[in-house]
């Protein structure tokens, strides 16, 4: 069978259903206009949530909705009302048996006072090196680690953490893509935090977040699916060869679909794969570097421990537990768990890579200790549910020449039609949030149809800057649709 349409969507997360959104919001609604494929059969792609056996609720990972776009805003709020949970940021760091609020290095007071002294002259060395002069661009984020906050918070936090998130050795990975993601130093706020021994956990652009209060992450994504035209969305169906000169894509059903324009979330890498006419491109795209994640939730009977029961999410830099940051699911919201208050969750995420090994079939049981020995779960704790999945591409690597290869990849596949985007096509991990994915989605449609800018793709330092990112709303478009 052969089906045609304007526009072809690959993936039915945040960037898919983005598109999609907005087509359907200048007027375009019907299967010939554009059709969605999403190999599951549920919307939500690597937002997607899980109701394991036990009724624990779980995210495939550590998910929390802040935004940098008043349209993004508006639209949650249309989809699920007042169905939130709010919650002030408590995010921690635990090493040497103790709790750091993060930032971590605004907070080295906590620290025993060898490594207090040894992080305070690391960063004495960097301000003299600034006040001697300009230094050229960092040649890797290990570079950029150390110049940014010396050789002591390097080695008690910043490398050994880096090295268990990214499954890479941060000398391997480009600086490019930090802007907003990573605190830098004010100087005397650190010495301040010493002096008078007073945390300092004001920094984030996630200071607030909200949640849903029932469904997980996923329950947004489901109700923005739920609003789109039914006949335009095509569950359990996968792409498994795209004809990017004829632009045609077969579906694993047998399926043709011929498309003017594409819009694809799949892995770049797997993009240019199933393309003959795009293997010229493949030796590149195969030395994109990505990490896989394994999520281990664990379900509880009882009570968090006191020590946990503000704290929103840990981070990990120690080598005796597996997992590089750890969420208190269950105070994300009373509904990610059975019988509200009579159990507790804790969500784990370990990263994969070929630098970094993992073994699958001992990692649930390596978690829980790794867990034990944080002292998170006591010895008499009862589990409840023990829920493991790995995602094959968890985050892209911003490796070192990634924004070279980007450059030389996506003209060729603009001039076949094709727009990569969402957090593995366009693979910006800067730029890989739910908003921004999202975002992608949308403004990618605004630029095929009206020829705006896409501001989140191309200007992501820009996006990222502060404050809200506009986007004309529907009905100041003059071009007729």
């Amino acid at each position: 069978m052969t089906t045609k349409c304007k526009f072809l969507i690959i993936g039915a997360g945040p960037t898919g259903l983005g598109a999609a959104w907005r087509l359907a919001e200048h007027g375009y609604k019907k299967a010939e206009d554009w059709l969605l494929i999403e190999s599951a059969d549920v919307a939500g792609g690597l937002s997607a949530s899980v109701v394991d056996e036990a009724q624990f609720t779980w995210d495939k990972g550590g998910h929390v909705i802040f935004s940098h776009y008043d349209y993004f805003d508006k639209l949650l709020d249309d989809l699920l009302g007042d169905s939130w949970v709010s919650h002030n940021r408590e995010a921690w760091v635990y090493l040497r048996e103790r709790f750091v609020p993060y930032p971590f290095q605004n907070n080295i007071w906590r620290l025993p006072a060898d490594e207090q002294l040894a992080c305070l002259e690391g960063l004495l060395d960097v301000n003299n090196l600034r006040a001697a002069g300009a230094q050229q661009p960092p040649k890797s984020f290990l570079e950029w680690i150390e110049r940014s906050f010396g050789k002591g918070l390097a080695e008690v936090f910043f490398i050994p953490y880096n090295k268990k998130v990214w499954a890479y050795d941060p000398a391997k990975l480009s600086a490019h893509w930090v802007g907003e993601r990573v605190a830098t130093v004010d100087m005397m706020k650190v010495l301040h935090s010493v002096v008078n021994q007073k945390d300092d956990r004001g920094w984030g652009p996630n200071a607030q977040f909200r949640y849903p209060l029932h469904g997980g992450t996923g329950a947004i994504w489901r109700a923005l699916a739920d609003r789109l035209p039914p006949q335009c969305l095509k569950y359990n169906q996968s792409v498994v060869k795209i004809e990017a000169k004829n632009r045609i894509a077969h579906l694993a059903s047998g399926e043709i679909i011929e498309y003017e324009y594409l819009i694809s979330t799949m892995p770049l890498n797997l993009l240019v794969s199933s393309s003959p006419d795009l293997q010229h491109l493949k030796a590149d795209a195969d030395s994109f570097k990505y990490s896989s994640v394994h999520i281990v939730g664990i379900g509880m009977k009882g009570s968090p421990p006191v020590e946990l029961q503000a704290k929103s999410w840990l981070y990990f830099p120690e080598s005796q537990c597996p997992f590089y940051r750890v969420t208190v699911f269950s105070g994300y919201s009373p509904h990610n768990v059975p019988a509200e208050g009579e159990h507790w969750s804790l969500m784990c995420e370990v990263s994969e890579s070929p630098d970094k090994a993992v073994n699958a079939a001992t990692i649930v049981d390596d978690v829980i200790g790794g867990a034990r020995w944080a002292k998170m779960i006591a010895p008499d704790t009862e589990i409840k549910s023990k829920w493991h999945l790995r995602i094959e591409h968890g985050y892209p690597t911003p490796f070192l020449g990634r924004d070279q290869l980007l450059d030389v990849i996506e003209p060729q596949l603009r001039a076949h039609n094709i727009f990569s985007r969402g957090r593995f096509g366009a693979w910006k991990y800067e730029v890989s949030n739910q908003d921004h994915s999202l975002m992608q989605g949308v403004e990618a449609v605004d630029h095929i149809l009206f020829g705006e800018e896409e501001s989140t793709f191309h200007y992501p330092g820009k996006v990222n800057a502060g404050g809200k990112n506009a986007v004309r709303p529907v009905q100041n478009f003059t071009r007729p649709v």
